[in-house]
């Protein structure tokens, strides 16, 4: 969410999740670095296959979604866990469209 929500530029979801993850105990680091989780080695490999499908469907127009971002989700998550993060991904990308479209304030 938080990854998507950056992408989108939605000040009102960043805060919010920044927020919430810090509070159940993410790390400062993490968060910091979530815009560059490619060039880090803070993300495991099943948290970085679910970041590159977020990435891939947040910015379909552009993306398409690459085969081989499907291949990594497929390699790390069920048919179910897939799913249920492609539904989780669509819904925040819905939040921020609404944040930012009327003006939320964070």
């Amino acid at each position: 969410k938080l990854r998507a929500s950056q992408i989108n530029g939605c000040a009102y979801c960043i805060h919010m999740h920044a927020t919430y993850l810090r509070k159940h105990g993410e790390s400062e680091m993490r968060l910091y670095m979530l815009d560059a989780w490619r060039e880090s080695s803070l993300y495991s490999a099943r948290e970085r296959a679910a970041l590159g499908w977020t990435e891939a469907l947040t910015r379909l127009a552009e993306t398409r979604a690459p085969d081989e971002d499907y291949e990594r989700l497929k390699a790390r998550f069920t048919e179910s866990e897939q799913v249920n993060l492609t539904l989780a991904i669509g819904a925040i990308n819905v939040w921020n469209r609404l944040q930012v479209g009327f003006r939320a304030a964070h």
